[in-house]
């Protein structure tokens, strides 16, 4: 029963990989043929979606516009590159690249075709509003009966009315929820890519989310612009030493935000939650409520919360730069060829299959037989590697670039070191006068140590790589990153395993000489710590035995050689006979 046990795991393991491999398989024919994206078309593919240097796409040239015509600052132009930079990664679209160029324009290159919906998210204008708090919820879309059942709440009714009953007086009015605008409001998706907030008209109410999509509000007019803050900073209380954000707003924002907080101020004081706060919007998203807990009056407001340096930081700069008075005009809308192209893209798989044919010719060559257990590690790899790549791409977009070859190319190479470093250790074992099926299982013990922690090094190196790095190298340190976890699991799932399987056949455990794990050919000589097998003196091999002994020997540690010169001197001779007394 013992030594069925191994045969009995890996059979149990290398059915679950066979699973895993189907459910990747399952999941991505699930994009392909059910699943559709905003266009109706199918959601996933069966090849990896390519970057804009193998597959070309949509540049698009804005220059940057002042009030007074004045050339932008370089710190205003990186931060307006940065707020498009997020709206082309919420519109779903990798591996975009969005550079500055000659001091006015941004340069917005995206792989593929870009559709409407991305265009005008790059094209409009990041515009900062300071909008009163009418009514909050939750970001449900429906409602739960008595019976505990979830109903979707309706569609609008266009015959609702849609103008208020009474003339609102201020921003703070609730005579600005009309009965239309309440059922908006209730049946509003968050998540829904067509509803896009930053296109609101200012002088009307608003609907709009925060950033994570968990809440929702209805918004009053816009009662002052970004155009009011002169400057946001990050610091600490310094009475109770918790971070906030400091704003100084100009004379005009100084007059129009001290009329607005006192009205907050007052409903806070009447109980009227949650009109006593407000909003602060940018690009249609409520990026801070917060309350109103007196009057301002010197136009140096201060937001405080459960702020770390990091939101604090954070929430300064989009006040500060999300203000600036910057609009963009759009200079060119074309359509780029690939900067390397399909030569290139069959130039480095041409190089990976050089690689790969390489490291087949070496592993048969060095371990024989064996060796088909590397190439067959490979190939399960390079089929779970191809596959996941399919789904990332549906799932988060991922485009795979040059770089990103570049990456699946250098991982054959960490690959085979994996491989190598175990085929070794149960070489070594072999050495030590161990069985083949001992010598898999404790080479197996000691060479997934070494291989853990190779790797781990393998992985932080390229989360490092993938953090600091240029956009332009981030798919190298992705795709390695990606390969060596892989490698990590077929190491477990599959290469021990299945040597565990050929370990017990007649071929290999047997120690046939093509199979690669011949002990005689490996010069395991001896059966113990400086004990040695009887040598055949016959005259065909007594070379041979030569060689071995000589392996052998070279192989002893300093203990051995003096162990083995002890029980030489300790050999009784022949000078006697058995009858002296």
């Amino acid at each position: 029963m013992a030594t069925s046990s191994p045969v009995r795991h890996a059979w149990r393991v290398l059915l679950g990989l066979l699973l895993v491999t189907g459910v990747l398989f399952g999941v991505n024919a699930l994009g392909v043929y059910v699943m559709k994206d905003a266009n109706g078309d199918p959601a996933s593919s069966w090849a990896p979606e390519l970057a804009l240097d193998l597959q070309g796409g949509t540049q698009i040239v804005l220059s940057a516009e002042t009030e007074d015509g004045a050339a932008p600052s370089s710190e205003q132009l990186d931060q307006a590159a940065a707020i498009i930079r997020q709206r082309v990664d919420a519109s779903g679209v990798a591996e975009a690249d969005i550079t500055t160029e000659g001091g006015r324009n941004i340069v917005v290159q995206i792989p593929g075709v870009a559709d409407q919906q991305t265009r005008d998210r790059i094209q409009s204008s990041a515009q900062l509003e300071f909008r009163a708090v009418l009514y909050t919820g939750a970001a449900a879309t429906s409602f739960v009966g008595e019976d505990g059942t979830e109903t979707p709440y309706p569609s609008p009714d266009p015959n609702l009315a849609a103008t208020p009953t009474a003339e609102p007086t201020d921003g703070s009015d609730v005579s600005w929820i009309t009965p239309k605008l309440q059922a908006e409001f209730l049946a509003y998706d968050c998540t829904a890519p067509g509803n896009d907030a930053s296109k609101g008209p200012q002088d009307q109410p608003l609907i709009a989310c925060d950033p994570t999509g968990t809440e929702k509000y209805i918004l009053g007019p816009t009662e002052l612009t970004g155009t009011a803050i002169d400057n946001a900073v990050a610091g600490r209380d310094p009475q109770s030493g918790a971070w906030t954000v400091q704003l100084t707003m100009n004379a005009d924002g100084a007059d129009a935000f001290g009329k607005v907080s006192t009205r907050l101020n007052q409903n806070r004081i009447d109980g009227l939650t949650p009109r006593d706060r407000f909003a602060f919007v940018l690009d249609g998203s409520v990026i801070s409520a917060p309350t109103m807990n007196g009057q301002i009056l010197d136009g140096r407001p201060s937001i405080s919360g459960s702020f770390t340096q990091e939101t604090a930081t954070t929430l300064a700069d989009q006040l500060k730069f999300g203000a600036l008075p910057l609009s963009f005009a759009v200079q060119s809308d074309d359509t780029v060829s690939a900067t390397l192209g399909t030569q290139q893209l069959q130039v480095g798989l041409i190089a990976g299959l050089i690689g790969l044919a390489l490291v087949a010719i070496y592993s048969l060559i060095v371990y024989r037989a064996l060796g088909s257990v590397i190439i067959a590690s490979i190939a399960v790899m390079a089929v779970l590697t191809y596959i996941v790549i399919s789904i990332l791409a549906w799932r988060l977009g991922f485009r795979l670039s040059l770089a990103g070859v570049a990456g699946l190319i250098v991982s054959i190479g960490f690959t085979a070191d994996s491989f190598i470093v175990y085929f070794e250790r149960i070489r070594d074992e072999l050495r030590d006068g161990k069985s083949i099926t001992s010598a898999v299982e404790d080479g197996w013990g000691r060479a997934k140590r070494t291989i853990y922690i190779s790797k781990s090094i393998n992985v932080l190196a390229a989360v490092v790589l993938y953090i600091l790095a240029d956009s332009t190298v981030k798919g190298f340190a992705f795709t390695l990153g990606l390969t060596t976890v892989i490698d990590v699991l077929i190491f477990v799932i599959f290469t021990h395993p299945v040597m565990q399987l050929l370990a017990r056949t007649r071929f290999f455990g047997g120690g046939h000489k093509l199979s690669g794990l011949d002990p005689e050919a490996l010069g395991a000589v001896y059966r113990g710590r400086a004990q040695f097998r009887s040598v055949d003196t016959s005259a065909g091999r007594a070379a041979k035995n030569s060689r071995a002994r000589g392996e052998a020997e070279r192989r002893q540690t300093i203990a051995e050689r003096k162990r083995a010169q002890a029980l030489a001197g300790d050999r009784p001779t022949n000078s006697g006979s058995e009858g002296d007394a």
